[in-house]
């Protein structure tokens, strides 16, 4: 096999973020008096995304957008409420919710032995790190390389290098990154010069210019990709 070490994104690579993102978001919004539906559950998510991919450039800082996403969707949909007392009560809500997508599960034990897994994630420290407790990652990765612990977000160099250098006989050229942001994972792996594999279930273009090692849409296709023989 070409790989010894394989970094795995966790929310909407392994775990159903969207589900646990809308079970968090209702129970929270619910608590606060406001009833949401769907629409409003989809223009949070929007909000919060925009938000990620700013912290992601630089543009923001993490413990401002943990509140200043509740702020924008208070403002935007007239609700009056404390937008850092709505950010604890969701975190705390978001920690307890860990769901694997359909066949994540059981991809991890597939390749369970067959490589150094661990997770590379942009979350928050104690909010990751008690889903990972609920799920039994432990299980199956090495560790969990998160953002906050290591003082530095996916894409940037620095994150990348410090995850690296915690990584006994970390190798670049038997390394891959498996993830399906192309701005995090994907951007960050190439930028590092290691090997990238999107996680693309539903088929979106790959933009022009931008080169990945492998595209797979489906947990079986990421199996067959790291456990081929390669080159």
């Amino acid at each position: 096999m070409r790989y010894d070490i394989v970094l795995f994104d966790a929310d909407g690579t392994l775990f159903d973020f969207l589900r646990s993102e809308k079970e968090a978001f209702s129970k929270m919004t619910a608590e606060f008096g406001i009833i949401v539906n769907d629409e409003l559950v989809k223009s949070y998510s929007e909000i919060n995304d925009s938000l990620w991919k700013k912290l992601e450039k630089g543009e923001i800082e993490k413990s401002v957008l943990l509140y200043h996403r509740f702020e924008i969707f208070c403002q935007k949909h007239g609700f009056v409420a404390d937008a850092k007392e709505m950010a604890k009560r969701y975190m705390l809500n978001l920690s307890e919710l860990a769901y694997f997508l359909e066949g994540a599960e059981e991809l991890c034990a597939r390749l369970k032995g067959k490589f150094k897994m661990y997770i590379v994630t942009n979350g928050v420290e104690y909010t990751q790190k008690k889903r990972y407790t609920i799920a039994e990652l432990g299980r199956f990765f090495e560790g969990a390389f998160i953002s906050g612990e290591m003082g530095a977000e996916k894409p940037s160099a620095e994150y990348f290098e410090k995850v690296a250098a915690a990584i006994p006989d970390f190798d670049k050229a038997r390394t891959v990154i498996i993830g399906d942001s192309l701005s995090s994972d994907i951007r960050g792996g190439i930028n590092f010069g290691i090997d990238t594999c999107w996680y693309n279930p539903n088929g979106k273009p790959l933009p022009e210019g931008m080169k990945v090692t492998h595209i797979s849409n489906s947990f079986d296709d990421i199996y067959d990709f790291l456990c081929s023989e390669g080159e």
